[in-house]
């Protein structure tokens, strides 16, 4: 009888993660689709002036790759690069003006803003410094733009274009990232994928939509609806910045829009596994709100969604149970099904697709050491600077 009472409780919850699964392909906003991109847009008759800011801290490794490409945008409007050295150690403002010299362009301001305040990320401080020395240049436009993110020369004048079509106050788009390790290959397709299935891009830009996002690499702003949202001062302790932004906008009348990027790509490299557990577990529990009620939520939605699939496939086969194998072998295959577009999106094989619930233990792990090392309070450090709680670092690129 107990040996019956568990195979049925396997049973039921293997049916129950092949229900969550038909729910998520169906009702949660066809995350899966890689078919969000720039939206329909014609060029203006006069092109406004737009201020790119560059927040940048010890990138001299990735500077050759991207600064080039924002100072060769082909943009028939006025448009200026700020590019603020926060605190660099490696020589990235004198390789920014090297680089400028060298390639020419669009004009370039290098400037420093110091050590940020109590109560200021480093990034956002630095970005607010930025705003303040395009504000004198009065853009309509503010491209908002990580040191690692590469732009096709026509990059800004797609994206302007879709802003004013569309009458967007914030069009972001998330950046191809490099995917060329083995480590990159199994966990980088899988951090936009799950951020898609967190942040539905369909209904980011739908009109009276709750849900707001965007990709801090590759954000276009609305001056106005900067001043207007009291951007980055409203967020400047946000750990999660990118779509902190795009909340407070839409929070305050604003339209924004995200979608997946064609020719913005981020150079920044994590060849091994512990640069991409960095990258994850810095921010996993800001994402929770450091909420233990939200981590045990989470670790359990991610146990059932996508480790009880092949669990209960083989558990099924093992001890012959029809219906639990076929509840998780359905299960797993939807799971498959829906990462292949994000795959392809990615430029990888789809084999890959199978092992998206190893993938997702680990990220269930980053996740849980996100929220130990916040408890243990041990302060976290990013590129040499160190904050007093792990929850006071931002994505800081």
């Amino acid at each position: 009888m107990g040996q019956t009472a568990r195979v049925s409780a396997i049973a039921w919850t293997a049916a129950l993660s092949l229900a969550a699964w038909l729910w998520l392909l169906l009702c949660q906003g066809f995350f899966w689709r890689t078919d969000v991109r720039l939206p329909a847009r014609t060029e203006p008759r006069e092109w406004p002036s737009v201020c790119v800011v560059v927040p940048a801290r010890d990138e001299a490794a990735v500077l050759p790759e991207s600064l080039p490409s924002l100072l060769a945008q082909d943009y028939p409007g006025r448009a200026e690069i700020f590019l603020v050295d926060d605190g660099s150690r490696d020589g990235t403002g004198e390789l920014a003006r090297t680089l400028a010299r060298r390639h020419g362009g669009l004009p370039l301001t290098v400037d420093s803003p110091g050590e940020p305040p109590a109560g200021w990320t480093g990034k956002l401080w630095a970005v607010r410094h930025g705003i303040g020395l395009a504000r004198a240049r009065e853009p309509e436009y503010l491209l908002l733009t990580d040191a690692d993110i590469a732009h096709a020369p026509d990059s800004l004048r797609e994206l302007v274009a879709a802003a004013r079509t569309g009458g967007f106050d914030v069009v972001s788009q998330m950046a191809r990232l490099r995917v060329e390790s083995l480590w990159e290959r199994l966990v980088v397709p899988a951090f936009v994928y799950f951020f898609a299935q967190l942040y539905p891009f369909r209904r980011i830009g739908r009109r009276g939509g709750r849900t707001a996002a965007a990709a801090g690499g590759c954000v276009l702003l609305r001056a106005e609806a900067a001043e207007r949202a009291r951007i980055p001062d409203a967020i400047r302790q946000a750990v999660i910045d990118d779509v902190a932004l795009a909340r407070a906008v839409k929070s305050h009348g604003g339209r924004i829009w995200l979608g997946l990027a064609d020719r913005v790509d981020s150079v920044r490299p994590y060849p091994r596994l512990r640069d991409l557990w960095r990258m994850v577990s810095r921010s996993a529990y800001a994402q929770l709100r450091h909420n233990p009620l939200l981590l045990l939520g989470t670790v359990l939605g991610l146990a059932l969604v996508y480790l009880v699939p092949p669990l209960a496939l083989l558990g099924g086969l093992a001890v012959g149970s029809t219906a639990t194998a076929v509840s998780g072998g359905l299960a797993w295959l939807v799971m498959t099904g829906t990462y292949l577009p994000m795959l392809r999106y990615c430029r990888q094989p789809l084999w890959l697709a199978p092992l998206l619930p190893f993938t997702a233990f680990l990220y269930l792990l980053m996740t849980v050491d996100s929220a130990v090392q916040h408890y243990r309070g041990r302060g976290a450090a990013w590129k040499g600077r160190t904050y007093a709680r792990p929850d006071a670092v931002a994505d800081e690129g």
